[in-house]
């Protein structure tokens, strides 16, 4: 993005915990949010860091977001759990709901935890790495608001749902999180505030066109599809297991409120050790898989990379040269911290 400085991460983490808390949350939950903001802006997702960060400060203005509510469980089973966000910070509660399912599978080899009644988790990624970091397979998907069209559709029905599936990796992961968009929202306005078409198809234009002009999809949300048709119908199922495992509100449903808030999520963890998976003997595995991968032929001016391979390199660059942050976004930012 044009016009990036560098901000060293500590100084980025204290400086959104301080926003918090002068924002009404306690020290706690304060910390916690600030450094998934963080987090994804270390590891290259600014879209879904510090980018959003003003605009989740609005919703908790707007009372969608409860800075006091904690997660109440409603069901409980050795490996199985239900709770109830009550409308609190997406990012607290999904990082909560991943810590109950990573204590289960700690405990039992496997846990789940099915959440309703949240809010925006901001980046998904997150919770896969922390999975990842507790030694966890671990899989999550959220549903959202009606922003993309079903296939053959000319308005937005379903969900971009984004879902996350990560496995440990030495001291790295192999962590995939994609929405059911080719491109997510955040990615289309960062192009559309840089007047810049996207390097592929990213959604249809009012006639139907497929197009790689952010503005025309951005005006009525007809985001393409993953795999077209494939895509369309993964949205509808992840939307089904989410809220019908945690008895919350569906996509439809979300859209007939107007605005994103009071969704549903689910997360699913494999400890290994427990399950009698030697991790060393899966890194063996995964190497072999992974050398491979990187070993392929490629097209003129392409490569090939693993999920998640492109996050840890940013992560160690970042730490070591700064945090890019858009110049913009974080002087809006300074100014909340007075």
């Amino acid at each position: 993005m044009k016009n990036n400085i560098r901000i060293p991460f500590v100084q980025l983490e204290s400086t959104l915990g301080a926003i918090l808390q002068k924002s009404g949350f306690d020290s706690e939950k304060a910390s916690v949010c600030a450094a998934l903001f963080a987090k994804a802006s270390l590891d290259g997702v600014a879209s879904h860091g510090l980018n959003r960060f003003p605009t989740f400060l609005d919703q908790v203005r707007k009372g969608h977001v409860k800075v006091e509510a904690i997660p109440e469980q409603e069901f409980s089973l050795p490996v199985m759990e239900r709770w109830d966000g009550k409308l609190g910070p997406g990012m607290y509660n999904a990082h909560f709901a991943m810590g109950r399912a990573i204590s289960m599978a700690t405990e039992n080899g496997m846990g789940c935890v099915a959440l309703n009644n949240t809010n925006h988790w901001m980046r998904a990624g997150n919770y896969g790495w922390q999975a990842a970091e507790a030694g966890c397979i671990g899989i999550c998907c959220t549903n959202t608001i009606p922003n993309m069209p079903a296939w053959g559709g000319s308005e937005p029905k379903l969900g971009n749902n984004p879902l996350v599936v990560a496995v440990p990796f030495r001291n790295e992961a192999l962590v995939l999180d994609m929405a059911m968009t080719q491109y997510s929202y955040g990615k289309m306005s960062i192009f559309e505030k840089e007047k810049a078409s996207m390097p592929y198809a990213a959604g249809f234009d009012s006639k139907g066109e497929l197009t790689k002009n952010p503005i025309h999809v951005l005006a009525k949300q007809l985001a393409l599809p993953i795999g077209l048709w494939k895509g369309a119908g993964l949205s509808l199922m992840l939307d089904l297991l989410a809220s019908g495992l945690s008895n919350g509100k569906t996509t439809r449903e979300i859209g007939l409120q107007g605005e994103e808030y009071g969704i549903s999520q689910f997360f699913l963890c494999f400890h290994l050790e427990k399950l009698g998976i030697a991790p060393l003997e899966l890194d063996k595995k995964l190497a072999e898989v992974v050398e491979d991968l990187k070993a392929t032929a490629v097209f003129e001016g392409m490569e090939v990379s693993y999920p998640g391979e492109k996050s840890f390199q940013r992560r160690k660059e970042n730490l070591a040269l700064g945090v890019p942050v858009a110049a913009e976004i974080w002087e809006e930012v300074l100014q909340m911290n007075g």
